[in-house]
């Protein structure tokens, strides 16, 4: 299959997937970001015992249902969601004004190439901004954004790719390895993601935590049996 180049779009053409569980100290403010801006904003919901579907629902949401696992559902949203273009966000990540502009600009774009966005997070200091410097560098130079960094991609480049592979860890690895460094984009907005773990685990212990598992993950450990490291 041949994508063309699209010669204009506008943001009534995203369709924005959200998968959650038990994401209510995040989502709201994730979804606050959005208002709006977006034709179709759907969440994916694994199965939360907290608040999330309440607040999915009162932010103008879509609520889709999911058996848990972030692959699973992604592809499920992605199955549900409206829209040539798919955002795939997490629910504890927001997005910073001026991600719209960044949006629209990439748009028109050949439909083969994805986006993705700068990271940062919602704690300032030492630790916070080594490691998001660090992980913009790596998804620069080596193609490997974090899905903290959101995905930008057409739904026809998406299912050429086999979309989301329904794995509990390295989905979006997997994912932007098929993309390809070359046609990956780093838009220009940010998004702010959660420091939870890292405030948990430690600014070094917790990228080292998350290099462990990517290392294991290219000498061929099953995802599967990665995720008990990564929790």
């Amino acid at each position: 299959m041949v994508l063309q180049p699209r010669r204009s779009a506008s943001l009534s053409t995203l369709g924005i997937v959200i998968p959650a569980l038990n994401a209510a100290a995040g989502l709201a403010a994730c979804l606050d970001a959005l208002a709006g801006q977006a034709g179709d904003i759907v969440v994916v919901d694994g199965g939360s015992r907290d608040a999330t579907r309440t607040i999915a629902l009162a932010h103008g949401a879509r609520l889709v249902d999911s058996p848990p696992g972030r692959g699973r559902q992604l592809a499920t949203g992605a199955k549900a969601a409206r829209g040539d273009w798919l955002l795939f966000l997490h629910a504890d990540t927001v997005l910073v004004p001026g991600w719209t502009d960044a949006v629209a600009e990439f748009l028109p774009e050949p439909t083969d190439r994805a986006g993705y966005f700068r990271l940062s997070f919602d704690q300032d200091g030492g630790g916070a901004a080594r490691v998001s410097c660090l992980a913009n560098w790596r998804a620069r130079v080596f193609g490997l954004p974090y899905g903290d960094q959101g995905l930008l991609i057409h739904r026809d480049f998406y299912q050429v790719l086999g979309g989301y592979p329904d794995e509990p860890l390295m989905e979006d690895v997997i994912l932007v390895r098929r993309i390809g460094r070359g046609r990956l984009t780093q838009l220009s907005a940010t998004a702010r993601t959660s420091a939870v773990r890292y405030r948990r685990d430690g600014w070094w212990l917790r990228p080292l935590r998350n290099l462990a598992c990517l290392t294991l993950f290219f000498m061929g450990l099953p995802p599967r049996l990665i995720a008990r490291l990564y929790a």
